[in-house]
């Protein structure tokens, strides 16, 4: 498998290079693993070919580097080289425990994401990534602040105590420990910090998750020093009243379907619904077993991106 700048336009080649892989890890697999122990078998396949694409991206990553290749060029090479492993990753995981509903469509999900993400590893525009910020830090930083103001209202001691104590209750209140700041992408432009989730879609009791990211949301927008933006990415363009709540918090801005693809685009200047509607195809990639069980148990809305 040569790595050069047309490995792009090898979509065959990388499907027959990582179907040899999978032939070769599920043979290693048969002998290690009974046919009763599939679930264990199937996550370490899963591991394995993962390792397969990740050798393929640090020898793509050493080539392009010296021979100076674009942003733009490596990342065409990148998203061949995921999905291609993708497709065979799904593949190889049906043989070995074959796919229901439920985890078909949520594995199709995860593999989304991370696709989606690649575009601002390697951006064509001036953004940056940045390490989001800890709770603790935020809510030391407010409560500096606001023992600050207190001290210097012409009140009593024990008035401001009480003012304080009164702050503090609030606290525990909003939360009993640390609140997780961090989200799937953060990056920033010469003006904004943006805060992105990713989500394939809201089409079931999304409640729990909706509270975090209305709570996270505020703490971004009012709370953390900086300019925070804070927007979700959907997949779905079918969901239901928890996005709309979140839709309607004004805390996050909300895209879906082509529009999420556009304020990809947007920000890191590479058209991954382009690549997307020109490359990915499925349903005619999958092997003939893998797309069988697909059609027979009519998967195949699951595979729309």
């Amino acid at each position: 498998m040569d790595i050069t700048k047309e490995l792009k336009l090898k979509k065959k080649e990388l499907l027959n290079y990582f179907r040899s892989r999978s032939s070769e890890i599920q043979s290693e697999l048969s002998r290690r693993y009974s046919t009763t122990d599939f679930k264990k078998k199937a996550s370490v396949f899963n591991k394995e070919i993962t390792k397969s694409k990740e050798t393929l991206l640090t020898i793509l990553a050493e080539i392009s580097r010296k021979e100076k290749w674009t942003n733009a060029e490596i990342l065409d090479c990148v998203l061949m080289i995921t999905y291609t492993n993708d497709v065979v990753m799904l593949e190889g995981r049906n043989s070995i425990w074959e796919y229901e509903y439920m985890a078909f469509s949520r594995r199709i999900g995860e593999l989304w994401e991370p696709f989606c993400k690649l575009c601002f590893d390697y951006p064509r525009t001036n953004i940056e990534k940045f390490i989001p910020p800890l709770f603790a830090e935020v809510r030391k930083d407010l409560t500096t602040e606001i023992a600050t103001y207190i001290d210097s209202l012409n009140l009593q001691t024990n008035e401001k105590l009480k003012l304080k104590d009164y702050y503090n209750k609030v606290w525990s209140l909003v939360t009993s420990g640390e609140i997780q700041l961090e989200c799937d992408l953060h990056f920033s432009d010469e003006t904004t910090k943006y805060v992105v989730d990713f989500k394939s879609g809201f089409g079931s009791n999304e409640k729990g998750n909706t509270n975090r990211l209305l709570l996270v949301g505020s703490i971004y927008n009012n709370i953390a020093k900086g300019n925070y933006q804070c927007m979700i990415f959907v997949r779905s363009t079918d969901n239901n009243h928890y996005l709309t709540t979140l839709q309607d918090s004004g805390v996050w801005e909300i895209s879906c379907g082509t529009d999420t693809y556009e304020r990809i685009r947007q920000f890191s200047g590479y058209d991954i619904h382009g690549w997307i509607t020109c490359n990915i195809d499925w349903l005619n990639d999958f092997s003939a077993e893998m797309r069988n069980m697909i059609i027979d148990k009519k998967l195949q809305n699951y595979l729309i991106w």
